[in-house]
């Protein structure tokens, strides 16, 4: 593992806060790293899935499934150790379907440093106990 550089950390120190509510911290594990020993990217993926699960589904009231992932860009690595919490936003609740815009931002060690990771756009369904797509009650649409 490597230290960022300075101009890395300078950059990182300028990016306002998370957007959202946040819905899961996880502390990142040596089993999580890809060849490089960084964070798999795939992981925090799954992470943001997750999130966006639970947020989606208070929300809705129902199951939800994951239809879309848009616009993902990741922005810095995540290291062994650091802190991933996911921020959730609901942007968009239609008839059956929420989307969410989820920010990633890490904590490293123990100087509690916050960083973004990545954000993308994710949109769910919510769906009855057959899977089929169910309608959101119009007071989560709300």
């Amino acid at each position: 593992m490597w230290p960022y550089t300075t101009q890395e950390a300078e950059f990182l120190r300028t990016v306002p806060g998370p957007a959202g509510e946040l819905a899961v911290r996880v502390l990142a594990m040596p089993a999580d790293t890809n060849p490089h020993g960084n964070i798999f990217g795939g992981w925090i993926m799954s992470l943001m899935d997750s999130a966006g699960a639970i947020s989606a589904g208070r929300r809705a009231g129902h199951r939800v499934v994951t239809v879309a992932v848009t616009d993902m860009t990741f922005l810095a690595p995540v290291k062994v150790g650091d802190v991933v919490c996911c921020y959730t936003d609901i942007t968009r609740v239609g008839n059956t379907s929420l989307s969410l815009h989820i920010e990633t931002w890490a904590l490293r060690g123990g100087n509690h440093d916050r960083f973004k990771v990545t954000s993308a756009e994710f949109t769910f369904v919510a769906v009855d106990a057959d899977g089929n797509p169910t309608i959101i009650d119009a007071v989560a649409r709300a």
